[in-house]
């Protein structure tokens, strides 16, 4: 089963829902603000797309975080500790694909070749 994460008000997160709705893909909806983010997840998408990839340095959460704490983030171990704290910092969607294989952010060309 392909699993999306991410937040359901993101504009991204909405049209990557309808997308694999719309080419029939089976899915579940992991909340990030309901369910938090899943560690061992998080663990996974560091490893496989890196935390430069995992972490959105342009978003609003990023920006509002203080000086010091987006200095610290200079690895995979600082990128999870803020990404566990602060989830909203995430790129979104992360998505967990039935094969294994994991996206971070919504590019529909891309999708239509791992469909």
């Amino acid at each position: 089963m392909t699993t999306l994460y991410g937040i359901p008000n993101c504009d991204t997160v909405k049209k990557a829902r309808a997308w694999l709705t719309e080419h029939g893909i089976a899915h579940t909806f992991h909340d990030f603000k309901k369910q938090g983010v899943p560690a061992a997840s998080l663990d996974r998408w560091l490893q496989a797309a890196g935390w430069e990839a995992v972490i959105n340095r342009k978003g609003t959460t990023w920006r509002q975080l203080d000086e010091a704490t987006r200095a610290g983030v200079t690895d995979a171990a600082s990128a999870r500790a803020v990404a566990l704290a602060q989830p909203s910092v995430i790129k979104r969607p992360v998505v967990e694909w039935a094969d294994g294989r994991i996206t971070v952010g919504f590019n529909a060309a891309d999708w239509a070749t791992r469909a």
